[in-house]
């Protein structure tokens, strides 16, 4: 399984463009699994429901499940927070797995710089940046992209990570 990040500030765009590189990527026949990283308190459950009820009554993980999906709630309580690489391991494999966020990790990533955002570029403070989506100028030494660009970003994605259309 490949991996593969977007990287970028909060407002840059890194959600937009996944929303957009998904469907490019499927219609290649390529499978796709993604992973965001939250920076704050985050909750999927809803209060009043059942499998809520279980977690916040003290179960370590409530596992939900229907006929068109399943979830698994881990409760973390004391534990730290998960790495990237121990959450990689709980993911079915397909053939790339695209990560939101976790900006410090090793694996490569595609900077997504937003020039309104007015903040430094990643590539500066970062290793692991391969590429770099922008709606600004193309001045990098490592490949640029337009953000509306999707399908050359798609392409660019399949290529560095040794994958081939299957559609």
């Amino acid at each position: 399984m490949k991996v593969f990040g977007l990287a970028g500030y909060s407002g840059a765009g890194k959600t937009t463009l996944i929303k957009k590189l998904l469907p490019a990527l499927i219609n290649r026949g390529i499978t796709v699994s993604t992973i965001k990283h939250a920076h704050h308190n985050f909750d999927v459950d809803t209060p009043g429901k059942d499998s809520h009820t279980h977690r916040i009554s003290g179960a370590k993980e409530v596992l939900v499940s229907g006929g068109k999906r399943w979830a698994l709630l881990h409760e973390l309580r004391e534990e730290k927070e998960p790495t990237l690489d121990l959450l990689i391991e709980k993911i079915t494999p397909v053939d790339l797995l695209l990560v939101e966020g976790f900006k410090h990790n090793k694996h490569p990533k595609l900077e997504i710089y937003r020039v309104e955002n007015k903040k430094d570029r990643l590539i500066n403070a970062l290793p692991n940046i391969v590429a770099l989506a922008t709606n600004g100028e193309h001045d990098s030494t490592i490949p640029s992209f337009n953000l509306q660009g999707v399908e050359a970003i798609a392409d660019f994605i399949l290529k560095y990570n040794g994958l081939k259309s299957k559609a």
